[in-house]
């Protein structure tokens, strides 16, 4: 059998697990990936055009090359609805996220967003959180979102000053927010785990295993493994963070991802049509 391939997704526990040998101890056959997170990886697309839209279900309908993969887990459910896959139900994860706006931006409350548009990824964990929490302040006809790129080129987008708005997630947000940056509205969001059907399940739980025991890690010493969120950033972006000073990012929860939860997810998808009906199960 195969090596299983890790691959990190924009938070520490991977890159914990792996210098602390936890793989290694659950006796997991693997290839840790060293690189930016795909997910990061700037696409040099700004404005993407309806035709070429793709997010992250997008990404598991072609096929990734990772064992365990991440994303939002409204993509990750709705992979599944599809058969593309199966997601993990024994655990999530929560990720910080916000909308951001530059310094001097006139937006300073969630409702003066009304017809701005807000950069996000399509059919990604951006898209559906900033729908989520806009929907709180907004009315429908008032929300206008921005599919630019990946996360990498949003973040981009705002320290450019091309985006006037952006929901911004993993490590990018300390940066923002160490640079002046505002978030005018908390958007977190649950991600999912997904693996292919010729994945062995025991694989599976001796990853997560390793996973849970980073989080013990991260939650006692935060500061001692902060140095891993530049990782995960490119190196041109380094010399405006200062690690340090960093959060901890993404808090993985080993709580079941019921049925429940599953089936209200499909529901809040259908209701705000963003699949074709022909490809909601």
């Amino acid at each position: 059998m195969a090596p299983f391939v890790i691959r990190p997704h924009g938070r520490l526990h991977e890159w914990v697990a792996e210098e602390r040998g936890y793989f290694r101890d659950e006796g997991l056959d693997y290839v840790f990936e060293v690189g930016l997170p795909e997910s990061w990886s700037a696409s040099s697309v700004r404005e993407v055009p309806p035709q070429r839209r793709r997010g992250a279900f997008e990404s598991f309908v072609e096929g990734r090359s990772c064992d365990v993969s991440s994303a939002c887990h409204w993509a990750v459910n709705h992979a599944q609805s599809q058969g593309h896959g199966r997601m993990y139900d024994k655990a999530y994860s929560v990720t910080p996220a916000g909308i951001y706006v530059a310094q001097d931006s006139p937006v300073h409350r969630p409702g003066d967003l009304a017809g701005v548009p807000v950069a996000v990824g399509y059919h990604s964990g951006s898209h559906f959180a900033a729908q989520q929490v806009l929907e709180a302040f907004l009315r429908p006809e008032e929300i206008e979102l921005n599919f630019i790129g990946l996360p990498l080129d949003r973040l981009t987008a705002l320290l450019e000053g091309t985006a006037p708005a952006a929901l911004i997630w993993g490590p990018g947000q300390y940066l923002l927010e160490q640079n002046g940056f505002r978030r005018i509205a908390d958007a977190s969001f649950m991600i999912g785990f997904f693996f292919s059907d010729d994945v062995d399940p025991e694989d599976v739980e001796r990853y997560f295993r390793a996973l849970r025991r980073a989080q013990m890690d991260i939650d006692l010493e935060p500061q001692r493994y902060a140095h891993h969120h530049l990782r995960q950033l490119p190196e041109r972006l380094h010399g405006m963070a200062d690690e340090r000073a960093f959060g901890p990012g993404e808090r993985l929860v080993f709580l079941p991802y019921t049925r429940e939860t599953f089936d209200r997810t499909q529901e809040w998808i259908r209701a705000r049509s963003f699949f074709p009906v022909e490809e909601v199960s």
